[in-house]
């Protein structure tokens, strides 16, 4: 009996998953009538035309068939969405579905994550044909003013081949910068301009703690780290205009060309090149390439044959040409045989997917089960463990497999040890894994390729920060092999390099059902993700925080929560950041979770602070208490800091010194080389205010030292303003403002408020002393703007003090009393030590 119309239109957004998403799609269609899928692809076909989109661009059926194919990982979301509305074109429901891909899919979090890297893709074989295009590139690029070139042309057809040929001839280079801007990815969403230039500028030297958070910002300090040098950057697969315009360098001396397979006609260029199909003479070359002296065999027009079933598309053909060479005993015209006979029995529908499946049949088991395992990679480029890892066998069994993709030309090399799937060929094995694996070994391949992110991560942690190692999740190691690092520097090294990955992955399984492994990556990167990679740490922690929302699991979502709360409190958002972290508390009570309430007090206590409550120290002295209860000594000595801080801002420096020098014995006996530099500069910075300027400076340039090892760009800042203190009273002045303006520098690459208005402050302090009043006035202004948007009153009312004193130079009686009238209330109000200096200020002006 025919299946019975659905009474009602699926609603997308009770979905929570893709299947789920993908069940509504298959109710939808029988909704609408259950029309054929070639006529939802002409329907669809039809709109896309209608807007302007080329034909190379167009669905095929087997695209159309797979958005309906439960097991997927990913969804193209412009597709299914245009299928929904070729089912039912109602507006309001086609964005209801839109909105529930986002959701679902997590769009806007993916596309904040891609891979750059600092070399060309490699091919087993050489390049042949285009010798014309090639000839248009080179002529009009070498010598150009603004040498940028778009490559267009439908997928499969060599844009990628020849950009990176043509860049070869244009060579040598000081620098090279290639990223696959997945503009068509068959899963996932095109990559954010942000990212990109994020993944650039971290090979041009900038650490994460310096990365810009604004996309001009970025743009710009892409283009100042290119200037002078020579450098090819190849933008590929770009989905637009918008996604490709931010990050063109825009120098003579910067080659750029972009490939897509839109044509990017509103792209300012030296050259625009149309890539069709080969002609029968190209094709005919790569064939003879593959076998120049293999025999023809009874069919004279065999290379023709092959060619025309492959479509001439030079992927296909340089599938077919690998599969020519692995045969040697063959003739060209058992090859045009077998092509036909294998279109006879599949019915498969195009020239390509044809070449995939020869190409995948004679491939031994394991390599393709390999194959298949790497289509389910959430990230983008895998290394050879991460093969292993999916393949379940040691680095050397995945090295032959990978070996064998790679003969095949299913697998490209994108740098050594590294490897990536064309788009076409990911959703190729992606097709064939969801008809051959059962789900329970997909599972089981991601457990294994999981475990060993978690696994290296947490050793890579342990390297970096020994003295934190205790209240970190402890991983099982893998049964799978993992990369041995020596060192912090290599342990740091690899997770910059995985960054992506990691990042990638705690989001895919916070959206696919896999707590087990977003949770403890979320706490194993805590310190890395605060270090300087905050954008990434609110990615982690609020896919962390749905998946223990997803599961009913209140001491996760706490984690997280925290994670959130603190990752506001970097980034001066000190109010937003003491609501994330009340929630926190809160559940943490409602758990019994002793370690988890400790640390989110001394959370509180700090952002509590900042903001000018007086409930700081007594957070602080909770969190103590609760530390020495627990014996955490590490902890116990970071709350002893905190309450020395809070001692000190109210003028109670001895008990503050004794605080910072108790806390600093106990982080040097723990190992805690964090924990040293953190003490040894707040001790420093209160031994400049009590006079102590040698042992001030034994102590800041330990700390300085600690902070740059550690690769800790906001500590380092501050530590240099402290610097710039004792430089003050030493009477430096041309010092301490070098110091001071370093330390701005840095607090605005990272994007700390806080840092930034305390800085400002300290230079307008030294502009004054300088006997430069206008330019106090703009410093203080500054700060104080920003002290207000973010809410820390200390700052507010240093800054007012800062201004009564400027103005009072320049002869505005009135203007500098009610600047000191306003920071003497608010010193008042913090109860801090700042406000008989200002009454003193006042009295003078009376």
């Amino acid at each position: 009996m025919p299946s019975q119309e659905p009474v009602e239109l699926p609603d997308p957004g009770q979905a929570r998953t893709i299947d789920s998403l993908v069940g509504r799609l298959r109710q939808l269609k029988v909704y609408a009538g259950d029309p054929s899928f070639e006529t939802v692809k002409e329907r669809v076909n039809a709109a896309w035309t209608a807007a302007g989109r080329p034909a190379g661009e167009l669905a095929g059926k087997t695209t159309v068939v797979d958005c309906f194919r439960p097991g997927r990982r990913r969804l193209n979301i412009d597709l299914v969405t245009a299928v929904v509305e070729a089912l039912h074109p109602d507006p309001g429901y086609v964005a209801q579905w839109r909105q529930a891909l986002r959701v679902v899919a997590g769009s806007g979090q993916a596309a904040s994550q891609v891979r750059v890297q600092e070399n060309l893709p490699s091919h087993e074989d050489g390049f042949t044909g285009r010798v014309n295009e090639q000839g248009t590139l080179l002529t009009a690029l070498r010598g150009a003013a603004v040498p940028v070139a778009v490559i267009a042309g439908m997928a499969g057809v060599g844009k990628t081949r020849l950009a990176v040929e043509v860049g070869r001839q244009l060579g040598p280079f000081d620098r090279t910068l290639f990223v696959d801007l997945r503009g068509f990815h068959p899963d996932q969403p095109p990559a954010e301009p942000a990212a990109v230039l994020d993944g650039f500028l971290r090979l041009l030297g900038v650490p994460g703690q310096q990365m810009p958070h604004e996309l001009a910002a970025r743009s710009a300090a892409f283009r100042q780290r290119l200037a002078g040098q020579r450098v090819l950057v190849v933008l590929d697969n770009a989905a637009d205009e918008n996604q490709v315009l931010p990050l063109l360098p825009g120098t003579a001396d910067a080659v750029t060309l972009v490939t897509s397979r839109r044509t990017l006609t509103g792209l300012r260029t030296v050259a625009h090149v149309m890539l069709g199909i080969f002609t029968s003479d190209e094709a005919h070359r790569l064939l003879l390439q593959a076998a120049p002296d293999g025999p023809v065999g009874g069919d004279p027009l065999a290379a023709t044959r092959i060619a025309e079933r492959c479509g001439h598309l030079p992927l296909a053909l340089g599938l077919i040409a690998g599969h020519i060479r692995a045969k040697p005993g063959w003739t060209l015209t058992d090859h045009a045989d077998r092509l036909d006979e294998r279109h006879r029995l599949r019915r498969i529908d195009t020239g390509v997917e044809l070449a995939f499946d020869l190409s995948y049949r004679h491939l031994p088991p394991e390599a393709q089960r390999l194959l298949r395992f790497l289509a389910l990679h959430p990230g983008q480029q895998p290394d050879l463990y991460a093969a292993a890892a999916l393949a379940g066998t040691d680095v050397a069994g995945a090295a032959e497999l990978v070996r064998v993709l790679r003969h095949n030309h299913l697998v490209l090399t994108t740098a050594p040890g590294r490897y990536a799937l064309h788009d076409l060929v990911r959703a190729y094995a992606a097709g064939r894994a969801s008809d051959e694996d059962p789900p329970p070994e997909h599972r089981a391949a991601l457990a294994r390729l999981f475990g060993y992110y978690l696994a290296t991560a947490a050793a890579a942690m342990d390297l970096l920060f020994p003295g934190e190692a205790a209240w970190r999740p402890k991983i099982e190691p893998p049964e799978t092999p993992l990369p041995q690092l020596a060192d912090p520097d290599a342990a740091l090294g690899w997770l910059e390099a995985e960054r992506p990955t990691v990042i990638a992955m705690a989001v895919y399984a916070a959206d696919n059902g896999w707590p087990q492994v977003v949770n403890p990556l979320s706490a194993l990167l805590y310190r890395y993700l605060l270090g300087g990679n905050t954008g990434d740490a609110l990615i982690v922690y609020g896919a962390a925080r749905e998946s223990a929302r997803r599961v009913g699991d209140r001491a996760a979502e706490a984690y997280a929560l925290r994670g959130i709360g603190v990752t506001h409190l970097v980034l001066g958002g000190f109010e937003p950041g003491s609501e994330y972290l009340e929630q926190a508390l809160a559940l943490f009570q409602s758990v019994g979770d002793v370690p988890g309430q400790a640390r989110t007090l001394t959370n509180l206590g700090m952002a509590e602070e900042r903001l000018g409550m007086a409930s700081a120290i007594e957070r602080h002295k909770q969190a103590l208490a609760l530390f020495q209860e627990l014996g955490d000594a590490t902890n116990e000595a970071r709350s002893l800091l905190n309450i020395g801080l809070t001692e000190e801002r109210l003028g109670q420096v001895d008990a503050a010194v004794e605080r910072y020098s108790q806390a600093l014995e106990m982080f040097r006996q723990g190992g805690d080389r964090h924990g040293v530099a953190a003490a040894a500069r707040d001790l420093g910075t209160i031994e400049v205010k009590l006079g102590r300027f040698d042992a001030a400076e034994e102590h800041l340039d330990e700390a300085l030292a600690g902070f740059r090892y550690l690769s800790n760009r906001e500590a380092e800042a501050w530590t240099l303003a402290s610097i710039g203190n004792l430089d003050v009273a030493r009477g430096r002045a041309a010092a301490a403002v070098e110091r001071f303006e370093r330390a701005l520098d840095m607090h605005q690459e990272i994007g700390s408020r806080h840092g930034q208005a305390w800085t400002l402050n300290a230079l307008g302090e030294s502009e004054l002393a300088a006997g430069r009043p206008a330019a106090a006035v703009s410093l203080h202004s500054t700060a104080h703007d920003i002290a207000v948007e973010i809410g820390v009153g200390d700052e507010q009312a240093r800054a007012n003090a800062g201004l009564g004193h400027a103005h009072r130079e320049l002869g505005e009686p009135d203007v500098a009393r009610r600047r000191f009238e306003r920071a003497l209330d608010l010193f008042t109000e913090l109860g801090m030590p700042d406000a008989d200096g200002v009454r003193a200020a006042l009295r003078k002006l009376r």
